[in-house]
């Protein structure tokens, strides 16, 4: 059954999602990034290519013709999705498609319509029994 963290108060969400993404290539996982919106999926692709944290992190739309070789793989929506161990979640709702994952990450920010908008998530992952794990992020130094 699909595992799911939720990594709490978080200060910029397409950075530590990024540096998920770098911890995740480090041990060799791949990862799908769910982006819907295309603004967002933008964004991070730059991000990814631009963000001296976490250095270059090999990656791609998973509409592009390399996606089959990348780990990091930028969804707008559903479409092919070719690796199923890793699932990071930047949208407002829960992906359609996440209990096929061994493995989502919820990133909620400190803002509170996203934090809102995480409660419902979180309450929908739970009242359908998934095993989930909260990370209070505010201590940290992400």
């Amino acid at each position: 059954m699909t595992r799911i963290d939720f990594y709490t108060k978080v200060d910029d969400k397409l950075r530590f999602a990024g540096k998920l993404c770098a911890k995740a290539l480090a041990q060799k996982m791949r990862v799908n990034v769910y982006a819907p919106d295309s603004v967002l999926a933008t964004r991070f692709d730059r991000l990814l290519w631009t963000d001296s944290a976490t250095n270059f992190i090999p990656h791609c739309r998973a509409d592009d013709p390399l996606a089959p070789e990348t780990p990091i793989l930028i969804h707008e929506r559903e479409g092919e999705l070719l690796h199923d161990t890793l699932l990071i979640n930047l949208d407002q709702a829960w992906p359609p498609f996440f209990s096929r994952f061994e493995r989502v990450i919820e990133i909620v920010s400190i803002d509170h319509k996203d934090t809102t908008a995480a409660r419902e998530r979180f309450r929908f992952y739970r009242d359908r029994g998934y095993a989930m794990q909260t990370h209070d992020m505010s201590a940290s130094h992400e």
